[in-house]
């Protein structure tokens, strides 16, 4: 089955085309370019999104859970209710992330949520849903002084032969590992994941500036959610916050819904990170799309109040979606919708080396689509081929 696409423009997000066509064959792009150019052919079905854009489907590399659940539950129940709610807001693929917990549940969460992965179901096979690309590991290798809502009880110093266990459990599915890199052992497991193929993210850390260059020089890539839990910065020891928004070679994190990091903070990021460096994530956990209420993040019992999630008083994941991150950041800082657009999409699978999959509009790639407003509001999604949910 053919369908036609039209809109106003499309972002690949390398390039913008005005005016462009896009030909949909079952689950794949068969040709993109512009109006004028193409026929279009006979009997296609034809969605025309005047006054819109296409861009990627977004890719959210650190989300804990939504619609209620928590990705550690690990079940299929759980994932895929995750996953539904991720792909009515835009995104085709993420990495489930883990939260500090005792040995026992992250062991089997792990197993779960590589059971997933393998395993992915009927209504993944349908495109109907958010695909799981891999897990992300935060925690427990993290400081004890920028934990967050981490259990301080269940954070571990840095081990090679623990993170092996964890390696096992995940069936190698661990694309991503959050790291403080001042802790006695982390520049060597540093390198042993890198060695794996692991991408590294420097984060709930209190490393000083020397100390985060060390981990960039073991294999750190990116840094977790750029501002929270890690060393502020000062002109005399500009810390791992300094290294993060000074380094041109690392790719970085943010939240951008106003509650993590102030809008002014927002705009600093944007002016010094290189666009091509700059990722959004959601840090989403269970109550997002959710009303007010106790959810669970981990095994912490989470408190959601007017769209805000603490636990004991400190900020426990957020609620935010990736479509809201894309017009958060849109209005924040009044970057282009292209700019913002890749952010979601081609930058954090370029740091995960998954370019070729997924974040890339291109003839012969995965027809997973945003169609958005001017301001960079989601219209609609499709996913694979398939209009999402």
């Amino acid at each position: 089955m053919l369908t036609v696409l039209t809109a106003d423009r499309l972002f690949t997000p390398l390039e913008t085309i005005e005016q462009p066509v896009v030909i949909v064959e079952d689950t794949r792009i068969l040709l993109i370019g512009q109006r004028d150019a193409i026929e279009l052919p006979q009997g296609a079905r034809h969605l025309d999104y005047r006054g819109h854009s296409i861009a990627p489907a977004s890719l959210d590399i650190h989300t804990h859970g939504a619609a209620g659940h928590d990705v550690m539950e690990g079940t299929a129940a759980a994932l895929t209710a995750v996953s539904r709610h991720h792909a009515s807001r835009g995104v085709a693929a993420y990495l489930p992330t883990t939260v500090t917990a005792p040995m026992d549940v992250m062991l089997r969460g792990l197993e779960g949520i590589a059971d997933a992965i393998e395993h992915p179901g009927e209504r993944a096979a349908k495109n109907e849903i958010a695909q799981l690309l891999g897990i992300h590991l935060e925690g427990p290798f993290l400081s004890h002084a920028k934990r967050g809502v981490h259990s301080p009880d269940e954070i571990l110093p840095p081990s090679i032969e623990l993170f092996d266990r964890f390696w096992q459990a995940a069936r190698g599915h661990i694309r991503l590992m959050t790291i403080a890199p001042e802790l006695p052992g982390a520049l060597d497991l540093i390198a042993h994941a890198r060695a794996l193929g692991v991408r590294i993210s420097l984060g709930h850390s209190n490393a000083i500036a020397a100390e985060a260059i060390a981990g960039i020089a073991a294999g750190a890539s990116t840094a977790t959610h750029t501002f929270n839990a890690m060393r502020g910065l000062d002109h005399r020891e500009p810390g791992m916050l300094g290294v993060v928004l000074d380094r041109d070679d690392l790719f970085a994190e943010i939240i951008a819904d106003g509650v993590h990091v102030a809008p002014a903070a927002v705009r600093l990021y944007y002016k010094a990170k290189p666009h091509g460096k700059a990722i959004l994530i959601t840090d989403s956990m269970s109550a997002t799309g959710m009303p007010d209420g106790n959810y669970m993040l981990g095994n912490l019992e989470v408190q959601l109040v007017n769209g805000v999630a603490t636990y004991n008083g400190l900020l426990a994941g957020s609620v935010l979606t990736m479509d809201r991150a894309v017009e958060n950041f849109t209005a924040f800082t009044h970057c282009s919708l292209a700019t913002a657009t890749r952010m979601a999409s081609y930058n954090p699978a370029l740091m995960l080396g998954l370019e070729d999959r997924v974040g890339t509009l291109a003839a012969g790639r995965d027809a997973s689509f945003n169609v958005l407003t001017e301001s960079g509001a989601l219209h609609t999604t499709m996913l694979r081929g398939a209009m999402s949910e």
